[in-house]
């Protein structure tokens, strides 16, 4: 009897824990031949554009396609994006619809003097949106925490990311000016 008790003990801190959910943000089929991964801050202006300009066509070409995947991985440049990212990691089934939607309204949250007016701001925007999020626990998870913070080391170790975004494609960072055109030319020497 202790020995069920235990097992189901250890079951359900292993499918509450949110860890076990912490998973990549991604688009794209698993086995693609081209990998892209972007370090991204949910703060950035010009992560924004990349989402407004360059993924949408990037998706339709090469990800929807089955060419390519997309990782997105966490790069915050400051409190604000750090929230944010923790917001976007909390609700794996939800995970790539609310950073699409963050990036895309970033001007809609990301307004205040201070980070308890960003935070009730991005509070009041996931509400208005519909994104049934536990803010104060997922902002609060340091699983998620180190996940995202993870992201940002090893950015900074393995790719030399002081930037963002800042794109690596097959494990190579993109140099060039990111625009739509310079990373399909980049992308279609790879196919």
């Amino acid at each position: 009897m202790k020995k069920l008790c235990l097992s189901i003990f250890i079951f359900c801190a292993i499918a509450f824990n949110s860890n076990a959910e912490t998973v990549r943000i991604t688009s794209g089929k698993e086995n693609a031949r081209i990998t892209i991964i972007a370090y991204e801050s949910l703060t950035c202006s010009h992560c924004s554009d990349f989402h407004r300009n360059v993924y949408p066509k990037l998706k339709k070409d090469f990800i929807d396609t089955g060419l390519a995947k997309i990782e997105f991985r966490h790069f915050p440049l400051d409190v604000a994006a750090f929230n944010a990212a923790k917001i976007a990691q909390c609700k794996s089934d939800q995970s790539l619809e609310i950073l699409e939607s963050l990036y895309l309204n970033q001007q809609e949250w990301i307004k205040g003097s201070t980070i308890e007016d960003v935070n009730n701001n991005l509070k009041k925007y996931l509400k208005n949106k519909g994104f049934k999020i536990n803010f104060e626990e997922c902002i609060n998870d340091k699983l998620i925490e180190d996940f995202v913070l993870n992201d940002r080391i090893e950015g900074t170790k393995n790719f030399d990311v002081n930037a963002t975004p800042t794109i690596i494609i097959n494990d190579k960072k993109f140099e060039k000016s990111l625009n739509y055109k310079n990373l399909k030319k980049s992308l279609e020497k790879l196919i």
